[in-house]
């Protein structure tokens, strides 16, 4: 922390799930935050987004809950009175302790979210808390990245498969299908690494049915594909790689299992529809020639890196998406190689190797818990399916329904932390319903989002500049973050950590994370990971970059000594064709990726009501809901539907109306931007705007998941991208 004229630098960091997490250095005067810079430091700089540049205006914002709420109205009306923290508190206690008694622990829901991405504070403090206190019935599925992780582990038996950013200037040519990080990051030095790429002259594809800021900004050819079809594309340039002879033959005799059963599908053997590159084009639109094309070029440019992104996974049989393209790279041999790329979770450096947001096990209520069916039970790693939890997709069904519905618990208590639950789950209208029937709802939070609304006890929870913490990278660069506590809390606020102290003792819980200081529990953290050598000179700096010798290339040792370093599958290599998925008997968890359709896909009969098909993709201005009511923000890129110039004439839309975009779950009326930057038959509605219904139940906040569908498919994947709607003109504001 470096005093100047009064102002004092505080180094720390952006700590949300928007895919980054950067450095900033507060300037501080007289204990206000008065700018904010980010990374000015050595090589690679870790530099923030206008999300993290923006974070005053988060912090100053008039609209920051500054006193505990107690509910007086009915719940979801809006109607709280301000109460101390001993009353709050007290009756939180009182609600947990009657519920316990009442119904046992697995009743009370832990509502867990991605709202704060540190290792101390968030939803880590409370659920620690809530497992002392007997346990309590949580989720399984990331709606993130489910489909892309069943995958990875059914491909790869692992999560880690990614190279370092810098090892793209090693590739020469490079896929971007579904990814878009000039708005979504994917760790803060994608971009700039992208921009060196551009600048060598290294050929880059963008495949998306929107012409996104990546592909504006990095490609040099834009390939449009309809929705849900990714797969059929990836398989029909399997066929062409295939029927040419074009696959890398010595590696996959070396490194793979199932060649000969996915030839056998890809050729047409099996079902005799050859997967040719005319099929394709039926089904998603991408001419024939493009597709062969594609295919050629990739398996000749090799080393060459096909990043398959997450976004085509979040969808119905996302996961044959997702397979497809792992199978891909492993059919031309660029897996473990210097400029290739092993497609799937993307996971790279990381001193940890399960998933994101997967909890440990102790939780006394899943005791005796037994692996759910359909899930990769015999792999390591993954979100730990189980029959003592329940699919985040399928929660709100589980509240309403509970044991009588298939459920492992009757949902009596919601215990939100560090999410906009109700917001970012599918069927939001659903879930509005479901958290009006439970008995107790409390909710940390920093704004009176749609979730608070619903709560009985709102608690006030400071913000990342108002604490100290510790944040790992997004996904996988070599580097921690030190949250050097910037100002002090404002108004009434307090970190989760101090509520879970004072919360405990009302519990007559033993001392555990009370015992210690903010400053040994962040020491005990670092002194836990094997590459964060000097603790004092992170807190000092404000991050520690690591350095690594070369570029991080997953499956390097595999492919260099298969004997000694067998892939962590079952078989030991890269399975093409998965055994264990076969076990399952589930023709949809094919042992090879295959072409699926679902009920919202584009040919479905609900199509003849509902013509458009929605996508709802992260946002720029957003990380999920986070910054949704900053006003730079929403003046950057005001919320709206993206519509393409034919699907807005036919409906006469012009651009700038307000139009409702509905299907069955839901309406909502936001402004159309009609633009040649999506393609025909798809509207695009970027997640993450508050719901926010008017008496007649449209909702004028336009959030997307008043459209989406509270269904998965077996393997965990989610709908997020796979909802049927129609758009037409609003008749009133």
């Amino acid at each position: 922390m470096k005093p100047m004229d009064n102002i004092t630098i505080v180094p720390t960091g952006c700590c949300h799930d928007c895919g980054g997490r950067c450095v900033l250095r507060a300037h501080v005067r007289d204990g206000k935050i008065i700018r904010i810079e980010s990374d000015t430091g050595e090589e690679p700089q870790l530099r923030a987004c206008l999300r993290g540049r923006a974070y005053r205006q988060r912090v100053y914002s008039p609209d920051r809950l500054k006193t505990p709420l107690r509910r007086v109205g009915e719940r979801g009306e809006g109607k709280f009175e301000p109460v101390s923290w001993d009353e709050a508190l007290d009756e939180v206690a009182h609600e947990l302790k009657r519920i316990k008694e009442t119904y046992g622990n697995a009743s009370i829901f832990f509502a867990a979210g991605s709202g704060n991405q540190g290792m101390l504070h968030g939803a880590i403090p409370v659920g620690a808390m809530l497992q002392a206190f007997g346990g309590f019935t949580r989720i399984w599925g990331v709606a993130s990245y489910e489909g892309a992780l069943f995958a990875s582990m059914a491909t790869y038996g692992t999560i880690r498969t990614g190279n370092s950013r810098e090892d793209l200037l090693n590739s020469r040519m490079i896929i971007l299908w579904g990814w878009n990080p000039a708005n979504t990051v994917w760790d803060p030095e994608t971009t700039y690494m992208l921009a060196r790429v551009k600048e060598r002259g290294i050929r880059v594809v963008a495949l998306d049915p929107r012409y996104t800021d990546t592909a504006a900004t990095f490609a040099d050819q834009w390939i449009p594909i309809r929705p849900g079809t990714d797969a059929a594309m990836l398989i029909a340039m399997a066929h062409v790689i295939v029927s040419e002879g074009l696959e890398d033959k010595d590696f996959i005799e070396k490194y793979t299992v199932g060649f000969d059963r996915y030839k056998d599908y890809v050729l047409g053997r099996e079902d005799g529809v050859p997967k040719t590159p005319r099929w394709a084009e039926a089904i998603t639109t991408v001419p024939a020639e493009t597709i062969a094309g594609l295919a050629r070029e990739y398996a000749r440019s090799k080393p060459a890196a096909l990043i398959a992104g997450w976004g085509p996974s979040r969808a119905a049989r996302g996961e044959q998406y997702s397979r497809a393209a792992n199978v891909l790279t492993a059919l031309t041999g660029n897996i473990g190689i210097s400029g290739g790329y092993a497609s799937g979770f993307m996971r790279a450096y990381s001193s940890r190797e399960t998933a994101p947001g997967a909890h440990g096990s102790g939780n006394p209520v899943e005791k005796g818990a037994t692996p759910r069916k359909n899930t990769l039970h015999k792999l390591r790693g993954g979100t730990n399916p189980s029959s003592a939890r329940i699919h985040s997709a399928k929660v709100f069904d589980a509240m309403l329904r509970g044991r009588a519905g298939g459920y492992p618990a009757d949902l009596k208590m919601a215990y939100v932390a560090a999410s906009n639950f109700v917001n970012q789950h599918p069927n939001t209208r659903r879930g509005v319903e479901a958290f009006k029937a439970l008995e107790f709802v409390v909710v940390h939070e920093q704004f009176m989002t749609p979730t608070a609304r619903l709560g009985d006890i709102v608690l006030p929870v400071n913000t990342f500049m108002e604490r100290n913490d510790i944040a790992p990278p997004w996904l996988g660069s070599p580097y921690y973050i030190y949250l050097n506590k910037a100002v002090d809390s404002l108004y009434d606020s307090r970190s989760d950590l101090e509520i879970v102290r004072e919360l405990s003792k009302r519990l007559g819980l033993p001392p555990g994370l009370a015992d210690l200081s903010e400053e040994d529990l962040l020491r005990g953290i670092a002194g836990a990971r094997h590459d964060i050598k000097d603790y004092d000179r992170m807190k000092r700096d404000g991050v520690v970059k690591i350095e690594l010798p070369e570029p991080f290339v997953s499956f390097k040792e595999q492919i260099a000594d298969p004997e000694a370093h067998p892939f962590p599958t079952l078989s030991g290599k890269i399975e093409i064709c998965c055994d264990h998925m076969g076990e399952m008997k589930n023709p949809l968890l094919p042992p090879i990726p295959k072409y699926l359709t679902h009920s919202e896909s584009y040919d479905a009969p609900l199509a003849a009501r509902y013509p458009l098909q929605l996508l709802t993709t992260h946002f720029k201005t957003r990380a999920h809901s986070t910054w949704h009511n900053v006003p730079w923000m929403r003046e950057i890129e005001p919320h709206s539907v993206w519509m393409n110039p034919e699907d807005a004439a036919i409906r006469a839309i012009a651009d700038g109306d307000l139009v409702d975009v509905f299907n069955d779950r839901g309406r909502i009326r936001i402004p159309v931007w009609v633009t040649e930057r999506i393609m025909p038959g798809v509207v695009n509605v970027g997640q993450g705007a508050w719901y926010d219904p008017g008496a007649d139940g449209v909702d004028r906040g336009g959030c997307a998941n008043v459209l989406t569908d509270d269904d998965h498919s077996p393997s965990g994947t989610h709908h997020m991208n796979s909802a049927l709607v129609q758009v037409e003109r609003a008749l009133s504001g």
